[in-house]
């Protein structure tokens, strides 16, 4: 597909790479990210990845809009999806599941017509590749492609649930960085944080990366939260392929 380039205000363009939600429009997407990155155009000051399409931000007083979308579609002709070199970045993140950290688990085993175990084998037994970030800092919107879950969204959403949540419908599973509203299922909670901008890098995952949820349960839960407030945790992170 020709990408479609199109004005977003007056300081950003989106560059629709796609129109359906697959690993392959979003490499391009992070294709055409990492191009930009290595090989900058002058006045571009920020690109954020979404499902099917690369928003960029740029300053009109270094370059107009018609060079900027000229040098885009150029770059965008022979794009590829993109490979990640050395295979997959996979990261661990611990879960514990149920009880007052997943006030949800239960119903959501009533609604898939199975038991709380099951459904935790299920969300745990495949990885989640991560499309894009949103919603709220660090948010990420990630998805298996194994085993989905039957079960919807919540018909009536909360106004607020705790940062560190992990939420579920269909095959999508999110990470809930701060306390928030959401409508989507919790079934647990991971010890570590979404997001801390005492780190210098904030974010726990980036589009692209992969989540490999780990069960554990609440003493193992404690102990992951306490090395994380002290600083002394550190992920996991695999490269496979």
């Amino acid at each position: 597909m020709e990408a479609e380039i199109l004005a977003a205000g007056d300081r950003a363009v989106s560059v629709q790479l796609g129109s359906e939600i697959s690993l392959e429009v979003n490499g391009r997407v992070l294709a055409l990210r990492r191009e930009l990155t290595e090989h900058p155009i002058e006045g571009i000051t920020e690109m954020v990845p979404t499902y099917a399409a690369l928003m960029i931000h740029y300053r009109p007083e270094v370059i107009r809009f018609a060079e900027l979308r000229k040098r885009i579609a150029e770059r965008c002709a022979d794009l590829r999806a993109e490979q990640q070199s050395g295979g997959r970045i996979v990261k661990e993140v611990p879960i514990c599941y149920g009880g007052d950290l997943g006030p949800d688990l239960e119903v959501c085993a009533e609604l898939e017509h199975t038991s709380t175990d099951e459904i935790i084998r299920m969300h745990s037994s495949h990885d989640y590749y991560v499309f894009m970030l949103g919603f709220a800092p660090g948010h990420p919107y990630s998805a298996r492609f194994e085993e989905p879950f039957h079960f919807k969204r919540r018909e009536t959403a909360r106004v607020r649930i705790p940062g560190r949540s992990v939420v579920v419908q269909l095959n999508l599973s999110d990470l809930i960085p701060f306390d928030q509203p959401c409508g989507w299922n919790i079934i647990g909670m991971t010890p570590l944080d979404i997001c801390d901008y005492h780190r210098e890098d904030p974010f726990l995952v980036r589009a692209g990366e992969w989540v490999r949820y780990i069960p554990v349960d609440r003493n193992e839960y404690d102990r992951i939260r306490s090395q994380v407030e002290d600083g002394t945790y550190q992920v996991t992170v695999h490269r496979e392929g």
